[in-house]
């Protein structure tokens, strides 16, 4: 990684740290600015992950609430705090995908839940181009099983490396491997190779 990225990641680690000194003071904003710093990124996993924009939101506010009434168990020396959140979003999730199950719905739709802007250089043929393309890998996405789609989601939306993705997943280095790259070679039997960049660029920074 750049030494630039290595610095952002350190400043991010101290802001949060600092963040979570305060809350546990009592500090009311302190437990405001986590909440604000974090909820997207946990309603767009969730959203990735359930399908639907109540659930996720409701999966996003009762995230951050256990874990902002629950600080005292997170152990910064075991993960950082955004592996920590991202592995209670996924217990959260299954937890609601045991109860029903999963809808369709369109990755263009998800990644406006996301804040992805639309963009004025494109034409409307443009446009229209790439929200079917959206579609058409989230309708291959969809078609994973759960563990592979959990995979696919942590790796290439959330950006988590492969450990941080175990530690999430509760399973072991190997496995979560495996499902990414058995995930990753059904996608690519029925998606073409430009369509296969737009997962790989989800990446979160």
């Amino acid at each position: 990684m750049p030494l630039f990225g290595l610095t952002r990641l350190h400043i991010m680690s101290a802001q949060i740290s600092a963040l979570i000194e305060r809350w546990q003071e009592g500090d009311d904003r302190a437990a405001e600015a986590i909440y604000n710093q974090h909820r997207e990124s946990i309603f767009r996993l969730a959203y990735g992950l359930l399908g639907n924009a109540a659930d996720a939101e409701e999966t996003a506010q009762d995230v951050l609430a256990y874990a902002l009434t629950s600080i005292r168990r997170y152990d910064p020396q075991r993960a950082s705090f955004k592996t920590w959140l991202h592995t209670i979003t996924v217990s959260r999730c299954r937890d609601r995908q045991r109860r029903r199950r999963l809808p369709s719905f369109s990755l263009s739709k998800w990644l406006q839940r996301g804040g992805d802007a639309r963009d004025p250089a494109l034409t409307p043929e443009r446009h229209t181009t790439r929200a079917e393309t959206y579609n058409e890998v989230w309708a291959a996405v969809q078609s994973l099983s759960q563990p592979q789609r959990e995979a696919v989601l942590l790796r290439f939306w959330a950006g988590h490396t492969y450990q941080e993705m175990a530690d999430i997943l509760d399973c072991p280095l190997r496995t979560v491997q495996s499902r990414v790259r058995l995930a990753y070679k059904q996608l690519r039997a029925v998606l073409a190779p430009t369509q296969l960049t737009n997962i790989e660029g989800e990446r979160a920074p």
